[in-house]
């Protein structure tokens, strides 16, 4: 079933979790998902003696991906139209995330409903980790 945008109101939201205790091995397997072996995300020698973090971090586009899954787990595969983030944390291992999609307003394009959605994505501390927007057509 998709959304409607008879059922959806300005200021609704949709909450999901995204990862209790994320692992290292997460981390490097998306590392092999995504050929971007950044010594900073699997290497943690480099990550902590030589640029100075405490531990190796997540990949950005890792939580920017299930953050994604988030919203086409919401509004339907197909129909995300737009997808565009901003990573203002990092994702350490153990981390919890939770991602939120607030709606902001529904417009239509040559007969076509879409609605805008506000993204955020928090850690088990409240620090937000990613903020974005989203738009998706609805029926």
């Amino acid at each position: 079933m998709s959304l409607r945008a008879e059922n959806l109101t300005p200021g609704s939201s949709h909450n999901a979790s995204l990862v209790s205790d994320l692992k290292r091995t997460q981390i490097v397997q998306y590392a092999g998902a995504s050929g971007d072996y950044n010594p900073l995300h699997t290497d943690e020698v480099f990550a902590t003696e030589v640029a100075g973090y405490p531990s190796v971090f997540a990949h950005g586009m890792l939580t920017m991906a299930m953050t994604g899954k988030m919203l086409t787990d919401y509004v339907g595969d197909g129909r995300l139209t737009q997808f565009g983030v901003r990573f203002t944390n990092q994702v350490w291992p153990g981390d919890d995330l939770e991602a939120t999609a607030v709606l902001q307003s529904i417009e239509e394009h040559d007969g076509v409903k879409l609605a805008n959605f506000e993204v955020t994505t928090t850690n088990q501390d409240g620090a937000v980790v990613l903020k974005g927007s989203a738009q998706a057509r609805v029926d």
